[in-house]
């Protein structure tokens, strides 16, 4: 894809996006065992804390900020002009 600058960006094999999606699915999964499934035996022997919970929003935190920061600053590719042109 190329913009008004003859740039091209990367969007979707972007390794921040890919971190983030990863981080993302496993905080859905945290997040939702910390709400449901977590006893209060489990909350116990963690100092009671439900670990699950806020590690999980955590990475929600963290997944959110890569794609902000992968939107914010997109890596972009430089045009083959560009290229000759700083090497030569």
């Amino acid at each position: 894809m190329a913009d008004d600058t003859g740039k091209r960006q990367v969007k979707a094999f972007d390794v921040r996006m890919i971190i983030a999606l990863l981080l993302g699915v496993y905080g859905i999964v945290l997040t939702v065992l910390g709400l449901g499934v977590t006893s209060e035996a489990e909350i116990a022997q963690s100092a009671g804390i439900n670990i699950n919970l806020w590690a999980g929003l955590g990475m929600l935190i963290v997944a959110v900020a890569f794609v902000v920061w992968a939107r914010v600053r997109p890596v972009v590719l430089p045009t083959s002009d560009e290229e000759t042109t700083e090497a030569g």
